[in-house]
């Protein structure tokens, strides 16, 4: 009953079922263990941002550039504020706000953005406190520039002047006439009466989209796998049905159809040939 497996045709189909299996297999699992991956990389990254603020802060220089690694940690650096930026459209402990964000001219004449605090409300320049005059140290997280249009950043421009989107080097290069620092620091303790702005973990880190589109692949895969299965038993099935039909006389309707239209013209050939 079952020997037409064995045949050249169903050979190749039983190759492809044996290969496209274990293929499947190995996808959807390399796709879930990327998910977990992230997983523990997003749990890893907020247990860093608390380890982190335990830790003596270190020299701007020694941690620069931000990656991963350096991305939360404490930092310090000393120099002179200068122009003073707001930040609409940010959040705290669930709040509308915008932070303050200033300029700091180190020694070495670039500039280090430092997010002074978070004020509630809509960005006013009257109700932000001046900034320290003199030499100031400041200390706090080390984070990296932001990408307009990511994690929440907002990406809209025609702002006011004094304000800008996003804390990068590539947005604020055009607003001062020195170099900035590709990366920013939140100061630990808000300063003048402001909120602290918490650090963030490094981007890439969290289950943001890429994470569950992992898991919607781990799904994807693994339901081709079942699917190749189905329908190789409902080929096997639909082929005995087949074979226990020819043993019974049984012929499907379109071979009917065909066997006939043969008929047809062998008759028409015989009347071709018989002398009128």
């Amino acid at each position: 009953m079952y020997r037409f497996l064995l045949t050249p045709r169903w050979f190749g189909i039983n190759v492809f079922l044996l290969l496209a299996i274990p293929f499947c297999v190995f996808m959807g699992s390399w796709q879930l263990s990327r998910f977990e991956d992230r997983m523990a990389e997003s749990r890893d990254a907020k247990q860093s941002v608390v380890t982190d603020e335990r830790e003596a802060a270190r020299p701007l220089a020694e941690l620069l550039p931000v990656d991963k690694a350096t991305s939360g940690k404490q930092v310090t650096a000393s120099g002179r504020y200068d122009k003073q930026l707001l930040v609409p459209d940010r959040q705290v402990d669930d709040r509308e706000g915008y932070y303050v964000l200033t300029l700091l001219r180190t020694d070495g004449g670039k500039a280090l953005p430092v997010v002074r605090g978070w004020l509630p409300g809509t960005p006013d320049p009257a109700k932000v406190p001046a900034a320290p005059k003199g030499e100031v140290t400041v200390t706090g997280a080390l984070q990296a520039s932001e990408t307009p249009g990511d994690n929440g950043v907002s990406a809209r421009g025609g702002l006011p002047a004094g304000q800008t989107s996003a804390i990068s080097a590539a947005s604020l290069i055009n607003l001062v006439p020195y170099d900035v620092y590709d990366a920013w620091v939140t100061l630990n303790t808000g300063d003048s009466g402001m909120k602290a702005v918490p650090a963030t973990a490094p981007a890439d880190s969290g289950l943001d989209l890429k994470a569950f589109q992992n898991l919607g692949y781990t799904g994807e895969w693994f339901v081709f796998a079942g699917f190749v299965v189905f329908m190789w038993f409902r080929l096997v099935r639909r082929e005995v049905e087949f074979i226990r039909d020819a043993e019974l006389g049984i012929v499907p309707d379109d071979e009917q159809r065909e066997q006939g239209q043969r008929d047809q013209g062998t008759q028409g050939q015989s009347q071709e040939k018989t002398p009128a």
